[in-house]
């Protein structure tokens, strides 16, 4: 991708075709995947027929080998029509993402494989006492043997119970801080491994979140992810990469609602006019579409440093997480705005919209925790200039 930001013929066609998947099979079952939060059945299927639910997986793991540019266009052409279902790639790419920067040979062709074949993978790094504070992890794994042995519990998991693997993050050295945080592949065949009930949320309905158990879950020792102590710094090096999947997620539902609020406003009349003469509504529609664009045109310049593996990534990712998350939120209270009363009702599509943005500003580190990322890369001296 060059600083241009013009998609090649390529990226164009991908687009195309996921749009064509997601307005044929994922839309017409949103709203209720949302009503009942129950998982989306149609999407999942329609996703991996295509070969649209882990993308990014490398062809010599028979996956499609989409680079980064390419996967935030899967993502942000679901997150248009359903967010919920946009999580399918954006969480396995999330939990598979650490394989791909420190595993070795044999657990990347073990795992990846199968996840390119439909098996889910999920990413456990929160905890009750560790959510923006990622460093205070409980979850233990200690040797025994050639094992591990895993004792703790994981909260806020995305796809917990769906997906059939999950990167676990654990203490296996108290005394080093950071770096005695390791990374492990735990299977939800492992014993042991057990789900809460599904929290019950505002938005994203249709993505089960729920605590895992690890109750004396003994796995194969080689299953750690890098060497022993690595894996929190692998878990920060896999977020600066899928903060850029949030921002596609962000801009997909902020162009979702504007999409619907523009057919709205060109149809709805009062005192005698379509309400898309007035003017203090075109601000509001101007606004949103020149919000909308600033958040797609930084989400892709974060996507093509992911797949360039730029020094400044970080800054990138949290700016293009923060921005478009926030337009996000604004750009669907503004659709539902425009509705008026019939914005507010579950008749019409904006105000699940509007619940689902909401998220995109919390998970994967809150906006603010964003600003402290960018604040201290600023101060770093580490920004490029375009």
């Amino acid at each position: 991708m060059s600083d241009l930001f013009v998609l090649s013929e390529e990226h164009q066609a991908i687009r195309e075709a996921v749009r064509a998947v997601a307005e044929a099979k994922i839309a017409p079952f949103a709203a209720d995947v949302d009503e009942n939060a129950r998982w989306p059945h149609e999407a999942a299927a329609a996703l991996l027929a295509a070969d649209f639910h882990a993308p990014h997986v490398p062809e010599a793991y028979g996956g499609a080998g989409a680079d980064a540019l390419a996967t935030v266009l899967v993502i942000e052409e679901i997150a248009r029509v359903d967010v919920s279902a946009s999580l399918i790639p954006a969480v396995n790419k999330l939990g598979s993402l650490p394989l791909m920067i420190a595993g070795d040979e044999q657990l990347k062709k073990n795992y990846l494989s199968r996840l390119a074949h439909g098996e889910g993978f999920s990413y456990c790094l929160s905890e009750p006492e560790a959510g923006s504070d990622a460093a205070n992890q409980k979850t233990r794994a200690v040797r025994s043997g050639d094992d591990w042995i895993l004792n703790g519990v994981k909260r806020w998991i995305s796809n917990a119970g769906e997906s059939e693997f999950y990167t676990v993050l654990a203490v296996t050295d108290p005394d080093k801080r950071t770096k005695g945080i390791s990374a492990f592949v735990v299977e939800k065949s492992d014993e042991g491994v057990s789900f809460g009930a599904p929290e019950r949320k505002l938005g994203i309905k249709g993505s089960p979140t729920r605590e895992v158990y690890l109750d004396n879950v003994r796995i194969p020792g080689d299953r750690i992810i890098g060497p022993e102590g690595t894996g929190f710094a692998t878990a920060m090096k896999t977020l600066d990469h899928t903060r850029v999947t949030i921002a596609a997620q962000a801009v997909g539902v902020a162009q979702g609602a504007l999409d619907y609020a523009l057919g709205y406003v060109q149809e709805r009349k009062q005192f005698g006019h379509k309400i898309a003469d007035f003017q203090g509504l075109q601000f509001m529609l101007a606004d949103m579409g020149m919000k909308i664009e600033a958040a797609r045109q930084l989400t892709y310049a974060a996507a093509g440093r992911s797949e360039r593996g730029d020094k400044d990534l970080t800054f990138f990712g949290a700016a293009a997480k923060a921005f478009a998350s926030d337009t996000a939120m604004q750009v669907t209270t503004d659709a539902v705005q425009l509705l008026g009363g019939y914005g507010f009702t579950r008749d019409y599509p904006v105000e699940r919209m509007m619940r689902d943005a909401k998220i995109t500003q919390i998970y994967e580190g809150t906006n603010q925790v964003q600003r402290v990322v960018m604040a201290r890369q600023l101060l770093a001296g580490v920004q490029s200039t375009l």
